[in-house]
């Protein structure tokens, strides 16, 4: 029986894929943020962004505060900002810019997502689709 040993001169040292980031900030969006985490009525660790079910067009955007890191999210630190990206939406995230826009009756995150297909009227839900097969090529992920 041949034994394989793992240190000789034949074995390559393992080289890590560089992390892709799921998203990034414009400046108006991580000052608003460290904002929020600044005046937070606990410690937090970041801000938790995320996607689930609802709203007349399908999906909703979430944020919440995110007291740890659980396994498995994607952490994305962008302009001195720490996000959580729950790995259930990394898909549908993938290639996001988060913004902060204040207009004469409103202010809020907005999110300019490639994977957004359509929109409801009111602005509060959307429908996306998961990132294309080339967007996940060029994020390194196929």
């Amino acid at each position: 029986m041949a034994m394989i040993s793992s240190t000789g001169p034949a074995s390559a040292p393992l080289r890590k894929r560089p992390r892709f980031q799921v998203l990034t900030l414009t400046e108006a969006a991580a000052e608003r943020l460290r904002e929020i985490i600044d005046n937070a009525d606990r410690p937090i660790a970041a801000v938790r962004l995320g996607v689930k079910k609802g709203g007349c067009a399908g999906m909703e955007y979430t944020m919440e505060y995110a007291e740890g890191i659980a396994p498995g999210e994607d952490v994305v630190e962008d302009k001195g900002v720490k996000l959580v990206v729950d790995p259930r939406a990394v898909l549908f995230l993938l290639g996001t810019e988060m913004d902060f826009r204040i207009d004469k009756l409103s202010s809020g995150f907005v999110f300019n997502n490639p994977n957004q297909t359509s929109a409801c009227g009111c602005g509060e839900s959307v429908e996306i689709k998961p990132a294309s097969p080339e967007a996940l090529a060029q994020a390194g992920l196929a």
